[in-house]
């Protein structure tokens, strides 16, 4: 078993302390995705994990070996970085063999392993070319030959895409997801996009401020957010979030009024909409009236950035949706659509009765982080 175990990590750097108590447990053969914003602590995670940087306490294990003060050459981890790494001078066929070469492997039995692992990303016709005369997809499936060629018991890859233009992530994410299932090597994988996270991902781990706020599959954190930065993180476009306050459960913004379902009062609360969940429909029959300020074709479907006085709310509507702009649309929602926080703590409020109903139901515990942990 290839199991990586994060137990109670913390890092510091002097006095700004970067990963806060990090508990996590990668199974063998999974694929979980560390997902956050910049500064959140998830690179510095992972560079533990390799041992390019130390851990301040806390303890990391490979299987059942404590691998947390041991050198990165002896963890038997293999690494992508997003910058490629690659040696200019060596061909392809040189590249993916250096981890070999260093390990002083036969040169008959070195051949077989490249060409087995540049078979795997799909480079077989190019062994003989150099780095400068690939794409940067091409050379990056260098860079994942070079690590499947170690055959380790880990792979951690840190933001691999993001150097790619936008069709050729997408290319990259089917083969990834592809390739990973087929090794079965247990994969840790840091990115900021959540596009990558949802589509490559076993499990997500959400950080902020070096705090994981929610470990989950992507269905579950799309289906059943813990908080509000888990809420405005994962989404595609992002919630649209109104603010405003609870009056026996009728939720009142300045500009709009809807029931929310929830029998209680508050003063200060967050209401959470997905541009998917909303329709548009004429401005009498809606829960909310606003103001076209933008409309935005995207092949498949037509985003609509509405005004509700000085808050914004996008709408996903069908591709064909044509309104002026400043034209009064109305917008509904079903009444399981929205989602409510806690304005101040960023908590998700939930109405106790929903406990019992079937979509929560179906929805398997997820490990959260305090209300208000890390800045959530």
């Amino acid at each position: 078993m290839m199991r990586v175990t994060l137990a109670d990590i913390h890092k510091s750097f002097g006095t700004v302390k970067v990963v806060k108590g990090l508990d996590l447990t990668i199974e063998d053969g999974e694929f979980l995705v560390l997902l956050g914003p910049s500064g959140c602590g998830k690179t510095t995670a992972l560079r533990m994990v390799a041992g390019l940087e130390s851990v301040t306490s806390g303890r990391i294990l490979i299987g059942e070996r404590d691998i947390t003060n041991v050198l990165p050459k002896y963890r038997d981890i293999a690494m992508v970085f997003q910058s490629y790494a690659l040696y200019p001078h060596m061909t392809v066929a040189e590249n993916i063999a250096y981890p070999l070469k260093l390990r002083k492997v036969p040169p008959a039995e070195r051949d077989r392993s490249v060409r087995s692992a540049a078979g795997k990303v799909h480079l077989e016709e190019f062994l003989d070319r150099y780095p400068r005369q690939l794409s940067g997809g091409q050379r990056q499936r260098i860079a994942l030959a070079r690590a499947i060629v170690r055959r380790p018991s880990v792979f951690l890859m840190d933001e691999p895409l993001s150097n790619l233009d936008a069709k050729l992530r997408g290319h990259m994410r089917s083969e990834l997801k592809r390739l990973q299932a087929d090794l079965g090597v247990t994969t840790i994988y840091v990115t900021h996009d959540q596009i990558e996270a949802m589509t490559l991902a076993n499990r997500v781990a959400i950080m902020n401020r070096g705090v994981v706020q929610q470990i989950a599959t992507p269905r579950q954190i799309y289906d059943d957010p813990a908080n509000l930065f888990v809420a405005g993180f994962i989404g595609s476009p992002p919630m649209n979030f109104l603010e405003g306050e609870l009056s026996q459960g009728t939720f009142i913004h300045p500009d709009a009024r809807f029931e929310t379902g929830l029998a209680e009062s508050r003063k200060k609360i967050t209401a959470g909409l997905r541009p998917e969940d909303c329709r548009v429909t004429a401005p009498s029959q809606g829960r909310i009236r606003a103001r076209v300020y933008a409309l935005e074709l995207i092949g498949d479907h037509t985003l609509i950035t509405c005004r509700l006085g000085e808050a914004a709310l996008t709408v996903k509507a069908d591709k064909s949706a044509h309104y002026d702009m400043d034209e009064t649309i109305g917008v509904t929602f079903a009444d399981q659509a929205v989602f409510l926080f806690d304005t101040e703590t960023g908590a998700r409020i939930r109405d106790p009765r929903a406990e019992k109903s079937e979509r929560s139901a179906a929805l398997p515990r997820t490990r959260v982080a305090e209300p208000g942990v890390g800045g959530a």
